[in-house]
């Protein structure tokens, strides 16, 4: 299931430019896709990370900004 903070993260993602709205809805999708077959559940930055979408750097500093804006 998708965690508040997970939204968040897609959600801010896009606002700062990194992702489209398509490669967020694409790795929701394959995170929907991945937890109805049974497969161990895997956060939207680890999957857009993955997919070569966002770097390192760039996960991180949306979790600052997450925080920073007390969503965490």
């Amino acid at each position: 299931m998708v965690s508040d903070f997970e939204k968040r993260f897609g959600t801010m993602a896009v606002e700062k430019e990194y992702v489209t709205k398509e490669q967020l809805l694409e790795a929701m999708r394959i995170q929907v896709e991945q937890d109805l077959d049974g497969i161990e559940h895997r956060l939207i930055g680890s999957i857009l990370f993955s997919m070569g979408y966002l770097t390192l750097e760039q996960v991180n500093e949306v979790i600052e900004a997450i925080e920073e804006d007390g969503a965490a």
